[in-house]
């Protein structure tokens, strides 16, 4: 398994080995050793989430409330996706900075994403699939987006891939303006959690 911290802090991607041959293919999407050594605690697990999107469909950009947020571990087992983090947390040295990572069925990279965090993907073919393990249940009065087509935000959607956007995504308020109504997570409160995980 490769590991890579992206330019978000404490967010990373996962590469893991892929073996082909001539039946089909194996793949361990998620490695509990590669995780720990990487992040530095254990993922907790509440619920795995799988969704189905046709060519286009953007989910995000979302989070959730911290205590306690949600951390989500995301891989593509079908199809291609776009997927982008970006760092919400108010006081952080890379607040509003984003990263992007191609998830698909070919390399089965991984995208961790931890509390704190806002994340979104763009589906880049029909029928493509994301599963998630999150580290929290579903709780949506504590659930929460912001506009993934924000143009402060400069996210590189790809130009050529026309944008199919929920009724709620759409109308999801910016960066500044979730900033300014004290809708986003502190880096502190985000580093003391962080620090509770890795205290265990």
């Amino acid at each position: 398994m490769d590991v890579r911290e992206l330019a978000v802090p404490g967010a990373f991607e996962f590469t893991p080995r892929v073996f082909p041959d001539d039946r089909g293919l194996f793949v361990s999407p998620f490695s509990e050793d590669a995780f720990l050594k990487a992040v530095g605690h254990p993922l907790p697990l509440a619920q795995t989430n799988h969704s189905r999107s046709r060519r286009g469909v953007v989910r995000g950009l979302h989070y959730s409330d911290l205590p306690p947020g949600q951390a989500k571990y995301v891989y593509c087992p079908r199809g291609a996706l776009f997927d982008v983090v970006v760092d919400i947390r108010v006081g952080s040295p890379t607040f509003g900075a984003w990263d992007a990572v191609r998830l698909d069925d070919v390399e089965f990279r991984a995208v961790y994403v931890p509390e704190g965090l806002a994340h979104g993907v763009m589906a880049l073919e029909d029928d493509s699939v994301i599963s998630y393990l999150c580290s929290t249940g579903y709780n949506p009065a504590r659930e929460h987006g912001l506009d993934p087509l924000d143009p402060a935000l400069g996210l590189p959607w790809p130009a050529d891939v026309e944008a199919v956007l929920s009724d709620k995504d759409r109308t999801a308020p910016s960066l500044a303006a979730a900033e300014a109504g004290g809708m986003l997570p502190s880096y502190a409160d985000c580093q003391a959690h962080y620090q509770r995980l890795r205290a265990g």
